[in-house]
């Protein structure tokens, strides 16, 4: 499961506005509005952990099917 990454993308008028990568384990913004987005995301540990947690069950349920 180590290398197996999640990745969460938000995306405004076809343009990414910030990603959460599991790698990373942050959110990181490549806008203005992106970058204000992933500091909130990323100061507050809960969506964090969640994110997280969605890694382990969505990762791990479905790697049999790769």
């Amino acid at each position: 499961l180590k290398d197996i990454q999640y990745i969460d993308s938000y995306c405004y008028n076809k343009l990414e506005t910030n990603r959460f990568s599991s790698s990373l384990g942050r959110f990181v913004g490549y806008t203005e509005y992106g970058v204000k987005q992933a500091e909130y995301r990323n100061n507050n540990p809960s969506i964090i952990a969640s994110l997280n947690a969605q890694r382990e069950a969505y990762c791990l349920h479905n790697i049999g099917n790769w």
